[in-house]
């Protein structure tokens, strides 16, 4: 392969020479051997592919929250936070418009581009048929807490452009794993969330940081899902395809300690992971409890860079589908 991208290089080099006969050129040191891994990276692309999917334990809701303005916030050490302002009626308007127009908009999205739907609109998905006013000065800056696969897939990029230029509201868009979103929500920084970790959103109401908005009978108002999916090399070494189910494929994972690289982050992605392994592994968010699988990569990081880690390194990864397929569709690059 090396001698081949050798000769095709010299080649190149040559007729750029003979085109340019009579002409004085400059010339510039180059590194083959760079040129030649670049050139290796842009023929073997991305090696990485959904192995396992729609498996009943691979279910992905999704779940609108209102953040409480007299809720007890507090910053990372416990320490009480006070003087903290919500946007209610900022929050309460794009909750709306999500669950009214906006919902319509998120069930359609990334068809015509991947030919199937990066998400689905619940069967019963609450519906906000509350009007939405315009916003003033006082309500136009709305903070939303979100985890990184509804923005890394590209659906808030498309979403809030629209809410934005129809009701003149703007957007702020904070992105991170589900308990790093929370936790930014429970230190007064965000008005609303969307997030997918049913745990952690339940403690989220329990611990009084959310409220309901105005006709809907929950605080929670989870309303669309996709799927989980567990990718890998194409070589599939732990035969992941022929696995029963995901809980067996994971197990296959573990049993040969084939590479595994894990969110780390408290997402609702590494959150459905911790609960597909063997429980006699042990494995939770805790260092010590996978400090001897050498296979296993705890990368504190957001989906996109997992992903391009788990394509360069060979390993297995399971990923929110939307994410998945954005990114393959974008050669591997992070939005």
């Amino acid at each position: 392969m090396k001698k081949i991208l050798s000769l095709f290089l010299v080649l190149c080099m040559s007729f750029s020479l003979f085109a340019c006969a009579g002409e004085k050129v400059e010339t510039t040191q180059v590194n083959e051997d760079s040129v030649l891994e670049e050139t290796e990276k842009q023929i073997i692309g991305v090696d990485l592919e959904i192995l396992k999917e729609q498996d009943n334990s691979m279910i992905n809701t999704y779940t609108l929250m209102a953040v409480e303005e007299t809720a007890p916030f507090v910053d990372a050490n416990g320490t009480s936070i006070t003087d903290v302002e919500i946007n209610t009626v900022g929050a309460d308007a794009l909750i709306n418009w999500m669950l009214s127009e906006g919902k319509d908009l998120a069930g359609e999205y990334g068809y015509d581009e991947y030919n199937e739907y990066l998400f689905y609109i619940l069967d019963n998905a609450p519906t906000g048929s509350s009007d939405i006013p315009m916003a003033t000065d006082e309500t136009r800056n709305i903070r939303m807490s979100t985890t990184t696969s509804v923005n890394d897939s590209g659906l808030l990029g498309y979403l809030l452009p629209i809410f934005e230029s129809k009701y003149g509201y703007e957007v702020e868009v904070y992105s991170a794993g589900t308990g790093k979103s929370i936790a930014n929500a429970k230190a007064g920084n965000a008005d609303l969330i969307l997030v997918h970790a049913k745990s952690q959103e339940e403690k989220f109401v329990e611990d009084g940081f959310a409220r309901k908005v105005g006709d809907f009978g929950s605080e929670r108002l989870s309303y669309m899902y996709n799927f989980f999916v567990l990718c890998g090399p194409s070589a599939d070494p732990a035969n992941v395809r022929s696995a029963g189910s995901v809980l067996d494929a994971f197990k296959s994972i573990a049993d040969g300690g084939y590479l595994f690289i894990s969110r780390g982050d408290g997402s609702g992605t590494h959150t459905k992971e911790l609960s597909l392994w063997p429980a006699e592994l042990g494995i939770t968010t805790e260092p010590a409890t996978f400090e001897n699988y050498d296979w296993y990569v705890s990368s504190n990081a957001g989906m996109g860079a997992c992903l391009l880690q788990a394509s360069e390194r060979g390993g297995y990864i399971l990923s929110d589908k939307a994410t998945f397929l954005t990114f393959i569709a974008n050669d591997g690059k992070i939005n």
